[in-house]
């Protein structure tokens, strides 16, 4: 009975083998994973430099929404990195490497609060447009935690435009 098994738990593991395309679906999704974590760690960044340098007018209403903002950005940091990892690649971890993958530029040494709007708002759009593209990806090689992570970021990402957005005066 237990060679039986054994046996049957063999070949169920040589039909679960990936096809010949698979890795490079795989590959494919690791690749813009990590062009995500690197663009949520740079926009988690340039959001906590908005929050501590905001003034005017604006400067509650902006100041707690970029902490609340940063500090969901920091969650997705995280969670995009245990992706990265569950698909037994290396998260990228240092600046060098974030600017080498990000499309995010930094935020400029002095902005006021409306340049803020402008720059962090057209961030997340361009974001959440950059996701739709890399969620396909993630369909096509039907890794579901990258997908449900796209999905989420999306709405995140949309979101976060429209409230920032919303502050515009």
């Amino acid at each position: 009975m237990r060679s039986q098994s054994a046996h049957s738990t063999k070949e169920q593991a040589r039909n679960l083998r990936p096809v010949q395309g698979e890795e490079v679906d795989t590959a494919s999704v690791i690749e813009t994973l990590k062009k995500t974590l690197s663009d949520e760690y740079f926009l988690y960044l340039k959001t906590q430099n908005c929050h501590w340098n905001v003034e005017g007018p604006l400067f509650f209403s902006l100041h707690k929404l970029f902490e609340e903002q940063y500090k969901e950005l920091a969650e997705f940091v995280d969670r995009t990195a245990e992706v990265v990892r569950a698909l037994k690649s290396r998260a990228p971890g240092s600046f060098k490497e974030f600017k080498e993958f990000s499309s995010i530029q930094e935020a400029s040494d002095k902005m006021n609060a409306n340049q803020m709007i402008d720059v962090l708002s057209q961030d997340h759009t361009n974001i959440a447009i950059a996701l739709k593209s890399r969620l396909e990806i993630a369909e096509d090689a039907e890794e579901t935690s990258a997908v449900t992570l796209y999905e989420d970021l999306i709405g995140f990402h949309e979101k976060a435009a429209w409230m920032i957005r919303s502050h515009r005066s």
